[in-house]
């Protein structure tokens, strides 16, 4: 399958939505999430991402990111991550993945963080990128080369 991974637009945002609530993405409302996605689409400490096949938005994914003394510079934190009902979950989710990471090693992030997966299928594909299992989340540490 051919996938192109974009920076989202405003004009997006109820596709994302509906593909985030559809996959269990969202523990807020849909209305909340879209307010929320709106706003973090025109931030800098975001990165709020569309996958599109034959011009079809089929996932989305965010990642935001926080200060940490601890870690030394900023953490990313994969807050959402989706992709529509008939689509490949595995094969979204790889692409996504990967472009989440770059971002994050892009904006100086040494660790990013996430919750599991809830569909089994996509934890090798999470494990494939670095993410393993620490304590109620998963992590994945990021090399700056």
């Amino acid at each position: 399958m051919d996938y192109q991974v974009r920076t989202a637009r405003i004009t997006d945002v109820d596709r994302m939505v509906a593909i985030l609530d559809g996959s269990g993405a969202l523990t807020t409302g849909p209305g909340a999430a879209a307010d929320q996605l709106r706003q973090l689409v025109s931030l800098p400490q975001a990165s709020v991402l569309v996958v599109e096949s034959h011009r079809r938005i089929i996932g989305a994914g965010v990642l935001s990111l926080r200060p940490s003394a601890a870690a030394g510079a900023n953490v990313g934190v994969v807050d959402a991550l989706g992709s529509d009902e008939g689509s490949d979950a595995v094969g979204v989710a790889d692409v996504l993945l990967a472009e989440l990471l770059r971002s994050a090693r892009n904006k100086g992030c040494r660790t990013v963080e996430a919750a599991p997966p809830t569909d089994p299928r996509l934890r090798p594909t999470w494990a494939r990128h670095g993410f393993a299992d620490a304590g109620p989340r998963m992590t994945c540490t990021i090399t700056i080369t």
